[in-house]
């Protein structure tokens, strides 16, 4: 494992552990976090840890010229339930990522620093947040970083049912029509795959990344 040190630079990312860290250390500066992103790298740690930079060898995505909505939610959509806007209040939404409880998850890894950073990071333009409203009252969504062409998901949250599912399909919405490549989602877990992500390999990810 490569223990990061003053200098802007990461390993490879086929250097990542069986786990998918690459390296650890370093810091959360813009100019740290952009190179880790456009190189297929991002930062996931628990408060207590040093900074954890991951490249796993499967990476979980979605494309959004192929994404189907389902009946299901389309009929939520349909019956403007919600109202969904971009970019209007992103650090409310990174704040509420962090704050939310979720099941079977003591903590958080979004910690003080992140929040700041991100949101230096959506100042400059490279982060972007999709808010949905209820009764004027934010009741969910989610941010993640903007490479122009593959948009890097990091949190979402829910205060009411199916919020952050129509912020998820409101963003593929607005990544097919602005012709995305790919939504990163990161790492598998259970509630994306019912969203209709997958898994590719490293290797594919990275090419897809690369052809800008």
């Amino acid at each position: 494992m490569y223990f990061l040190t003053k200098e802007l630079y990461f390993p490879p990312v086929e250097e990542a552990s069986f786990e998918g860290i690459l390296a650890l250390g370093g810091d959360l500066s813009i100019e740290r976090l952009l190179l880790a992103y456009n190189n297929g790298i991002f930062p996931w740690f628990n408060d207590d840890e040093p900074i954890l930079w991951w490249a796993p060898a499967e990476r979980m995505v979605v494309n959004p010229q192929d994404y189907k909505v389902s009946k299901s939610l389309r009929n939520i959509i349909n019956r403007n339930l919600f109202e969904v806007t971009i970019n209007k209040a992103f650090e409310s939404v990174i704040v509420n990522c962090q704050q939310i409880e979720r099941k079977g998850q003591d903590g958080t890894w979004i910690t003080d620093d992140i929040i700041k950073s991100y949101t230096e990071l959506h100042r400059l333009g490279k982060a972007m947040s999709l808010e949905v409203w209820q009764n004027n009252e934010l009741v969910g969504g989610l941010y993640g970083v903007d490479l122009g062409h593959v948009f890097c998901g990091e949190s979402m949250f829910s205060k009411v049912p199916n919020a952050s599912k129509v912020a998820f399909v409101k963003l593929i919405e607005y990544l097919k029509v602005n012709n995305y490549r790919l939504l990163d989602c990161q790492v598998h877990n259970d509630h994306l795959e019912k969203l209709a992500a997958f898994e590719i390999s490293r290797e594919s990810f990275m090419m897809i990344l690369k052809s800008k």
